[in-house]
């Protein structure tokens, strides 16, 4: 079941942003911005720092393309705190400073469809969400397996291309490259071009 054209859940959060607790978060508050709201696994693993500390290098990236960056686990607020203030070359994420969401009960990735009943933790859930609170993508990793995020920004880029000049996007489509119109014309314009 896809959250694809569907408004957030709303559930109320509480998060880690920049070492301090926030019991009231929620994605409402970034209503009128671009939100990548992912999901991993737990603290303190393996793949998880690789995949924080990379968003981090490209934050101000999304910040520049008015795109907040918020992460989840089921971890709780203190593990995420602790994991934070712990160096990268000792495994942790020090330096991360967009909001990291506490799923200790479950409820946040049972709501957005990527808890692994199994093993009781998320998978790689990723979500892209609009100005307007409505999902536009979704992509969910097994756990062994790291997401790009490249391919996040790609589909950023993409969304607020199609919302600025309503055209669609083709495969493999880039930021600068042609775009479509989404017509018989088009596809066929295109194709001949390309």
């Amino acid at each position: 079941m896809t959250l694809v054209g569907k408004k957030v859940p709303d559930i109320k959060m509480k998060a880690v942003i920049k070492n301090k607790f926030d019991e009231d978060f929620s994605l409402s508050n970034f209503h009128g911005k671009y939100v990548i709201f992912f999901f991993y696994p737990l603290d303190f693993t393996f793949v998880c720092p690789t995949e924080l500390i990379a968003f981090q290098k490209k934050l101000e990236e999304f910040k520049k393309k008015n795109c907040e960056v918020v992460a989840c686990s089921i971890d709780s607020l203190f593990s995420h705190l602790a994991w934070l203030n712990t160096p990268k070359d000792q495994g942790g994420i020090q330096g991360v400073e967009y909001p990291i969401v506490s799923d200790i009960t479950k409820e946040i990735s049972k709501a957005y469809g990527t808890l692994n009943e199994e093993e009781g933790i998320a998978f790689r859930g990723l979500f892209l969400i609009d100005k307007d609170g409505i999902i536009r993508h979704e992509l969910i990793n097994d756990l062994f397996l790291g997401r790009s995020i490249d391919e996040a920004m790609r589909v950023l880029d993409a969304l607020i291309s199609h919302e600025t000049h309503g055209e669609v996007c083709p495969a493999n489509w880039r930021e600068g490259e042609s775009t479509m119109k989404p017509t018989n014309e088009g596809v066929r314009k295109y194709l001949s071009e390309n």
